[in-house]
């Protein structure tokens, strides 16, 4: 396993899974330093071809439980100042949901505000039972700023999204499966082990064009037309009619055995 730091941030690759840990303690917080870490070590997992999956979870008993409010007094009185801090963390935010390699959030304790606006901007997520999730920004006389108003209503509907965001109370994970927020809950001591499986089932067995192609069908698809997304969906496919991963797969269809997909 090869182990790399950028800043509050640890990684780590194994079975072609690249693993990021936000290590900012006690509450794993995204700080400018912070996010300027995550955002550089993705792009690195992002780029190394050696990883086909990434997984992001907190060190400790925290994933993320928010921004740096100490920052926030920075931004007293100055607007801008307060727009800068919101854009730039979408803007991490925003590389990781386009990346073209699945990222999976393990979430392993408190997901709040900032923590569960990452987590969301992730492809899919399993977390803790036990883990809280929440956007309680209104406590502090704010909105989520860091792409929450957005995605929960997305990745929910527009009523719990606004119960959620109005009310700032905290759910745990296996409420947040039931809404559709995560893919699964499951015991804090199986969270790991059962992130693994999911990144290695991928990693190891699926044809990485094909892969790549489904997060851009999807994700390119859900920002416009049902017509346009049919187009694009149609592109995809096309493409990897070129691929020697998918005339691979047809052949090991038909002569019933495992694929050996290449790359």
């Amino acid at each position: 396993m090869q182990n790399q730091t950028f800043g509050n941030i640890d990684f780590s690759i194994e079975n072609q899974v690249g693993y990021i840990s936000i290590n900012n303690p006690p509450a794993n917080t995204l700080s400018t330093t912070t996010l300027n870490g995550l955002s550089k070590c993705f792009k690195q997992a992002q780029a190394d071809q050696s990883i086909k999956v990434i997984v992001i979870t907190g060190t400790g008993k925290m994933f993320v439980a928010g921004a740096d409010i100490k920052e926030f007094t920075e931004a007293f009185n100055d607007s801008q100042k307060g727009k800068t801090l919101s854009q730039d963390a979408q803007a991490v935010m925003n590389t990781i949901e386009a990346s073209t390699k699945p990222v999976i959030a393990a979430i392993n304790g408190a997901c709040l505000v900032g923590g569960l606006e990452l987590a969301m901007s992730c492809h899919l997520r399993l977390a803790a039972d036990e883990a809280k999730l929440g956007q309680p920004e209104l406590n502090l006389g704010l909105i989520p700023g860091f792409g929450g108003t957005q995605r929960l209503a997305r990745i929910t509907n527009k009523a719990k999204a606004l119960e959620l965001i109005l009310t700032g109370r905290f759910i745990g994970g296996q409420e947040a499966e039931k809404i559709g927020l995560v893919n699964k809950s499951v015991p804090l001591t199986e969270l790991m082990d059962e992130s693994k499986k999911l990144a290695e089932s991928i990693a190891l067995n699926k044809s990485a064009e094909s892969v790549k192609a489904t997060l851009i069908a999807v994700n390119e698809g859900m920002t416009t037309t049902l017509e346009k997304g049919l187009e694009i969906e149609a592109e995809q496919w096309a493409q990897l009619f070129e691929t020697e991963n998918m005339v691979e797969g047809v052949n090991a269809f038909m002569e019933k055995r495992k694929p050996d997909f290449k790359g």
